[in-house]
């Protein structure tokens, strides 16, 4: 089977059956599967935990501090871990995998996300298709590729973030044909000299439609400014590194590369995504205008899908292969 669905724990009615996903959550969960052209029938169900967390069905009933965790694992929620007791029950889920050796792990939940990625919450990884932790890894012999989407019963919880399930599926349902990760062949120019933003003009932008651009900023201060006229290329400009750390050395410089800059955004309509704070720091704080008309991506989703989240990180994950990029910079790390 390619594709190897994983849940939480046993619900009430799981519990009952000795089976994941009946109920409530079984029905949905066929429901959001056909939606996505899949059929359950094709795919392998499974639980991180075949038992009903008791008391409740709150998987905090597993959990105890840091002296009685899992050796390996990070905590699953602040300042909770699995207690160690229970590292049976995964040694049980990876022979599955080895067993199925699937094309794509569908994580159904932040716990099947911990349990294959040893990451934290669901919301801020949902979507994007990444690998299995390292020392996941080791114990299942070999790489596998995972998905990390809400839980059913999270969706009856929440009806709005049904949508967004569905279109993860419906992605899950384009991964399962192949085992590796792929991701879009970019040729992005870093660190540039002045004589490479005059090069990347000749040989990207020149007769260009229009053109993306986005400012990263640290305050007031543009960190840095991209542009890229397909989704093959694009052209990093820095200007700062950190508080008064600038990337051009000399002055001149830096007046010089805003020049260019500001040529290209007379010469070239933009697309931006949430301009009108782009457009503001560029203009308030650098003086820098726009000629044409632009265009916001946005705007365009809002406008498409009123009742779904708009950050470039959500549209991100509904709309690219990119990997959830936030995660892989760590916190201070200059621009450079």
């Amino acid at each position: 089977m390619n594709i190897f669905l994983c849940g939480e724990a046993y619900g009430e009615k799981e519990d009952e059956a000795k089976r994941p996903f009946v109920g409530a959550s079984g029905w949905l969960l066929n429901q959001l599967l056909a939606h996505a052209g899949i059929s359950r029938q094709d795919c392998y169900t499974t639980n991180v935990f075949n038992l009903r967390p008791r008391p409740s069905n709150d998987i905090k009933n597993l959990c105890g501090g840091k002296a009685d965790a899992l050796p390996g694992y990070p905590e699953i929620a602040k300042g909770k871990y699995i207690r160690k007791e229970y590292g049976p029950e995964l040694e049980r889920l990876y022979e599955e995998v080895r067993t199925v050796q699937p094309n794509l792990i569908v994580a159904l939940g932040a716990t099947a996300a911990w349990a294959f990625m040893h990451s934290r919450g669901i919301k801020t990884v949902r979507g994007a298709v990444a690998r299995t932790a390292p020392g996941v890894t080791s114990r299942l012999g070999r790489e596998y590729k995972v998905l990390p989407t809400y839980h059913p019963a999270a969706v009856l919880r929440d009806w709005s973030s049904r949508p967004v399930a569905t279109a993860d599926l419906m992605k899950a349902a384009r991964e399962q044909h192949f085992p590796e990760v792929r991701r879009p062949r970019r040729l992005i120019w870093t660190h540039p000299t002045l004589a490479d933003l005059l090069d990347y003009e000749a040989q990207h932008l020149n007769g260009a439609a229009r053109i993306a651009c986005d400012i990263e900023t640290a305050g007031t201060q543009i960190t840095c400014i991209g542009f890229s006229p397909s989704p093959d290329s694009a052209i990093v400009i820095p200007l700062f590194r950190g508080t008064n750390d600038h990337y051009w050395s000399d002055p001149a410089e830096e007046v010089a590369a805003l020049q260019i800059v500001q040529r290209w955004l007379d010469t070239y309509p933009c697309v931006f995504q949430n301009g009108l704070y782009d457009m503001h720091v560029m203009w308030r704080y650098y003086g820098l205008r726009l000629r044409h008309d632009t265009e916001d991506t946005m705007l365009m989703h809002h406008a498409y899908m009123p009742e779904l989240p708009k950050g470039l990180g959500f549209l991100g994950t509904l709309y690219s292969d990119e990997p959830v990029w936030k995660h892989m910079r760590t916190k201070g790390m200059k621009h450079d």
